[in-house]
C-alpha cells in the first residue's frame, strides 16, 4: 500500500529538550560542505534521499532508506558523518537521539516548521530556515521526491499555522530577546557595534538595531561581498574577518554570529580589541558553536548573552503563547491527513507515468502494423476523423483510470 512506502521515511534529530545547545554546536556541517560531506554517507548507507536541518538549537538529518533503522545502524551512521568527535561522545549522541519514523517523522516536520517544538514557541525564523535547508540539500543532489513534496506541504503547513493563530504575537525570536535585553542594559544609540558575521540571524538583528535607532556599525564577514551588503544597509563600514586582528576603533557591544567550527573571538583577539578600555562592554554571542571562548567572560568585565542563556528563559516565554497550542494542534491533525491523501496520489502518478507511452505505443502499432492497410485505403477526409477519434481515446483512456486509481487509494489507503 501506498502508505507502507512512507516508513522509509526516518529523521534523527539532537534537539535542546536532550542536549545543551553548545554541545549540539558541534553536530553542525556549514553550508559549503553539505554535499562533501552528506553524499558519500548516502551512497555508503543506500539512503535513497537526505536532508539536513541545522539551528541554534536543534541539528536534524532526515532520510529515505528501505532496510531498517535500528540503534546501531543509527550510530554508524553518525560514525561515518563525524569521524572527528571522540567515540564516548559519539556513542552518548547516538543513544540519546530522537528517532522518528513514518507518519511520526512527517507530523515532527511539522511541529518544528510551525515553531510548537522550537526552544521558543511562535519562533518565525525556523520556518525560512526549514526552507532553506531543503533548499541547500537539494541543490546538493541530496534529496529527490519524498522530500520534496514533504517540504513543501510543510512548509505550507507552518504559514497556515502563523496566519490562522497568535502563535507568534508578542515576539520572542533570538533577535527580539536580545534586543530587550539591549534595551534593559540602556546602551545608547551612538554605542559602538561590531557585527561578527553578516548571516541571516546577524541580519535580522542589525535591522533590528538600526530601525530602533542605532547608527554605529561595522560589519566583519568571511566574504567580504556580504559585509559589504549588510554595512550598506546598516550605513556602517564593512571588513574581512580576518581583518579583526587589526581593528583599532574600540567597541560597546559587539554582536557574533558566524558558521565558524571554532571560538572566533580567542582571549588575545578580544584584549586587541578592547584597545586599553577597561569599560564594561556587552557581547551577544548568538552562534552555535559560541564564537566567544567561555574563558574571556571570567578575565573581563562582561554582559554576555548567548542561545544557552536565551534557552533558559525561553520557558517563560512558552506559558505565554501555550493557548494557541490546542489551535494549532487542529491544523496540524488535518495537514498529517491532507499529507497521507497527497503521499498516496503521488504513488499513483509515479506508479502510472509509464502508462501513457505504452497507450501511444499501442495506437502507434494500430495505425502503422495492425490495421495499416486499412488506415491507408481510407480518403483523406476519413483518416482526419480517424485521428479526432483516436485522439479523443487516448487523453480520455490515461485521465480515466488515472482518476479512477487515485480515488480507490484514497479511499481505501
Amino acid at each position: 500500500m501506498a502508505l507502507e512506502e512512507l516508513n522509509r521515511l526516518n529523521t534523527l534529530a539532537f534537539t535542546h529538550r536532550v542536549f545543551d545547545v553548545a554541545r549540539i554546536g558541534a553536530l553542525h556541517i556549514e553550508p559549503e560542505k553539505l554535499s562533501s560531506r552528506l553524499n558519500p554517507v548516502k551512497e555508503k548507507f543506500g539512503l535513497e534521499e537526505l536532508m539536513m536541518l541545522s539551528t541554534c538549537n536543534r541539528v536534524e538529518f532526515s532520510f529515505l532508506h528501505h532496510g531498517p533503522t535500528t540503534p546501531d545502524f543509527n550510530k554508524a551512521l553518525l560514525q561515518e558523518l563525524y569521524t572527528e568527535i571522540d567515540a564516548a561522545e559519539l556513542r552518548e549522541f547516538a543513544e540519546k537521539l530522537e528517532h522518528y519514523h513514518g507518519n511520526q517523522a512527517v507530523e515532527h516536520a511539522m511541529s518544528v516548521a510551525s515553531s510548537v517544538d522550537s526552544m521558543i514557541i511562535g519562533e518565525r525564523e525556523i520556518i525560512t530556515q526549514t526552507r532553506q535547508a531543503y533548499e541547500r540539500c537539494a541543490a546538493a543532489g541530496l534529496t529527490g521526491d519524498v522530500l520534496r513534496i514533504l517540504n513543501r506541504h510543510v512548509i505550507q503547513t507552518a504559514k497556515k499555522v502563523y496566519t490562522e493563530t497568535s502563535i507568534s504575537t508578542k515576539p520572542v525570536s533570538v533577535v527580539s530577546l536580545a534586543y530587550h535585553h539591549l534595551k534593559r542594559l540602556q546602551i545608547p544609540l551612538d554605542a559602538r557595534f561590531l557585527i561578527i558575521g553578516a548571516g541571516a540571524t546577524n541580519t535580522t538583528m542589525g535591522r533590528f538595531l538600526k530601525k530602533h535607532g542605532f547608527r554605529n556599525f561595522a560589519v566583519f564577514n568571511r566574504t567580504f561581498s556580504k559585509a559589504e551588503l549588510l554595512a550598506s544597509e546598516l550605513g556602517g563600514k564593512a571588513h574581512e574577518l580576518s581583518a579583526l586582528a587589526n581593528y583599532t576603533q574600540g567597541f560597546d557591544v559587539i554582536i557574533s554570529c558566524t558558521g565558524a567550527e571554532h571560538h572566533v573571538i580567542t582571549p588575545a583577539l578580544y584584549r586587541h580589541l578592547l584597545q586599553g578600555d577597561s569599560q564594561r562592554k556587552t557581547v551577544i554571542d548568538i552562534a552555535i558553536p559560541q564564537d566567544l571562548d567561555p574563558s574571556i567572560v571570567d578575565q573581563y568585565p562582561i554582559k554576555h548573552i548567548s542561545v544557552s542563556y536565551l534557552q533558559r528563559i525561553s520557558n517563560e516565554n512558552l506559558q505565554e503563547r501555550s493557548k494557541e497550542l490546542a489551535h494549532v494542534a487542529e491544523i496540524l491533525r488535518e495537514a498529517q491527513q491532507e499529507f497521507e491523501e497527497i503521499f498516496q496520489i503521488r504513488q499513483v502518478e509515479l506508479a502510472m507515468r509509464s502508462v501513457p507511452e505504452q497507450i501511444k505505443r499501442i495506437k502507434s502499432d494500430a495505425l502503422n502494423e495492425v490495421f495499416k492497410e486499412d488506415v491507408d485505403a481510407l480518403d483523406p477526409q476519413s483518416r482526419e476523423v480517424l485521428d479526432k477519434v483516436l485522439g479523443y481515446m487516448e487523453k480520455k483512456y490515461i485521465a480515466g483510470p488515472m482518476k479512477l486509481a487515485k480515488e480507490i487509494m484514497v479511499k481505501h489507503g
